[in-house]
């Protein structure tokens, strides 16, 4: 299946562009050939076809804006999640007190790079890896300090924020690979190239018709579809997720005086 993921915005929206264009030049170009034979009944098969396309894309944008909307969500938890994680971190005996913050900042600092975007595969599986890795060394600071003294309610209280925050990582990771499927972006050119190509014919049987109005509806077809896509990145388009959240949790714990 392709992966139209893989590919720029802006290589997207001129091929997306030039193809519908060329689909609905088509179909002008068909319908001129036909003019003299006439369109009746046309008309309400262009409006049922045209009126699947605006459907189809408004049923794809909800999918890109719900998985936007999720992995915004995602971030803002997995931040709260940290913090918490570190806050109570000072609550443990010295030195796991301090061990744990510096593995917590660590740990912050792959959040905030990886959501800057820009990583490639195997970096991105790289920073996996490490943030596998600081996970197992702030499991092992706490559990020396349940070892210490079972009975404390600041490592019971930490072990919990650890919990949470490791689940909310895993979280994060569904969310941001949880894509609008293939199929659907391909069905929604389909439709996209099918409907064009009607609205040229259609346009084409009057030859009195310009084509600027046809024009402009492909320009604004592809531009939905663009945007659709730039929803579903997240990170790599226009429309990024707020990494605001994680810069509050870095200047937090930079304002930790222990």
């Amino acid at each position: 299946m392709l992966e139209l993921g893989s590919y720029p915005l802006w290589l997207i929206f001129l091929v997306t562009t030039a193809v519908i264009m060329v689909a609905a030049e088509l179909g002008r170009w068909y319908g001129l050939r036909n003019a003299a034979r006439g369109g009746s009944g046309l008309g309400a098969l262009e409006g049922a076809v045209l009126g699947l396309l605006t459907l189809m894309i408004s049923f794809t944008f909800a999918m890109a804006l719900s998985r936007f909307d999720g992995r915004r969500e995602a971030v803002v938890t997995e931040a709260n999640a940290i913090g918490t994680a570190g806050l109570r971190a000072r609550m443990l005996p010295a030195p796991m007190n301090a061990e744990s913050l510096a593995l917590l900042k660590d740990y912050l600092q792959i959040r905030v790079d990886g959501a800057r975007g820009g990583w490639t595969e195997q970096q991105r599986q790289v920073a996996l890896a490490r943030s596998g890795a600081l996970q197992e060394q702030l499991w092992h600071v706490a559990k020396q300090a349940a070892a210490r003294d079972n009975g404390m309610v600041p490592t019971g209280l930490y072990i919990n924020a650890l919990n949470e925050m490791f689940d909310s990582h895993e979280k994060r990771l569904a969310m941001f690979r949880d894509h609008v499927p293939s199929i659907v972006l391909l069905s929604l050119y389909g439709f996209a190239i099918v409907g064009m190509a009607l609205a040229g014919y259609s346009d084409g049987l009057d030859k009195r018709l310009i084509r600027l109005p046809i024009h402009m509806m492909v320009i604004l077809v592809a531009l939905a579809i663009a945007l659709i896509q730039d929803l579903d990145r997240s990170m790599t388009g226009f429309l990024r997720i707020d990494l605001r959240p994680l810069a509050d949790t870095v200047a937090t714990f930079e304002g930790f005086q222990d």
